[in-house]
């Protein structure tokens, strides 16, 4: 199986914080969900993925491109879509095309209509008179009338409501449904990854916790509860994340280490959610 996009050993380091060796696959054909608490290196990663921000090291690549030295090839082969819209307010959308096309050799304008038609965009409205959902329709409509077979977006459903959301949803499963396009999707919501992710990437203070399947990351770990008489200072050390109350605990653990617990515990599979909350618990318990 083929890759749409590559990152071997990414470094990249500010003053105050490093992504650390991340390293990550996303197969041809499929998406791939990418989570983590605010500050743990999304943005940065995405950032150096687009070569928006240089890297300290490592390597990433696009279709087995470069992205920094195959750079002009790369960029005719993916697009991003992010949290705001960089459109002139005043352009109509008919010259939002007329703008953009120049930069795209592949870029196909009865696409575009028809996907402003698709999402009910008028040609004529202008880009201020758009809604968040609306305009969020048009830097997609303009992100996949070029041939992208990458698309990458950075927390795009932020603010929008959940008809918006479901119909965005709607709109990458119908992208991948060919399995040459790909699509990173980073995200807070992380519901929707839920419904439609194939693969999930979390990072975790700049360095990568889990990538791999959706299935495998749920199936990896569990959430244990019981009384505080349970907890004991070995099974304390097993944990990711950690709840005490004064009634019991709650937490998380690899299946691995699930061998000799105590016959009263509780035992439950995570949503994506939890295995987030309990990894960010991690760095208290164990300071």
């Amino acid at each position: 199986m083929s890759n749409a996009l590559e990152v071997q050993n990414l470094h990249k380091t500010y003053p105050d914080f490093t992504l650390d060796s991340i390293s990550f696959s996303l197969p041809a054909g499929h998406i791939m969900g990418f989570v983590g608490q605010n500050g743990a290196g999304k943005t940065t990663t995405i950032r150096c993925i687009l070569n928006m921000a240089a890297r300290t090291g490592g390597e990433i690549k696009i279709f087995g491109l470069d992205n920094v030295r195959d750079e002009l090839v790369v960029k005719q082969e993916l697009a991003a879509v992010f949290d705001e819209i960089f459109f002139v307010d005043s352009w109509r959308l008919r010259e939002v095309e007329k703008v953009i096309k120049g930069f795209y050799s592949e870029w196909d304008s009865k696409l575009y209509y028809d996907y402003l038609k698709s999402f009910d965009l008028s040609p004529d409205k202008q880009v201020k008179e758009l809604s968040r959902g609306m305009k969020l329709k048009l830097m997609l409509a303009v992100a996949m009338s070029h041939g992208a077979k990458l698309l990458i977006l950075d927390e795009p459903t932020s603010g929008l409501d959940p008809v918006a959301r479901d119909e965005l949803l709607d709109i990458l499963r119908e992208y991948v449904a060919d399995g040459e396009k790909s699509v990173f999707f980073s995200t807070h919501i992380t519901s929707d990854l839920e419904r439609i992710a194939d693969y999930i990437t979390v990072i975790d203070h700049g360095k990568i916790f889990y990538t791999g399947t959706k299935d495998g990351l749920l199936e990896h770990f569990r959430m244990i509860k019981g009384t505080k008489a349970d907890l004991t200072d070995p099974l304390k050390r097993k944990f990711i994340g950690l709840s005490v109350t004064s009634t019991g605990f709650t937490g998380m653990l690899p299946v691995s280490e699930m061998q000799g617990l105590p016959g009263g515990i509780v035992t439950e599979e995570p949503d994506i959610d939890e295995i987030l909350v309990y990894i960010s618990k991690r760095q208290a318990n164990h300071e």
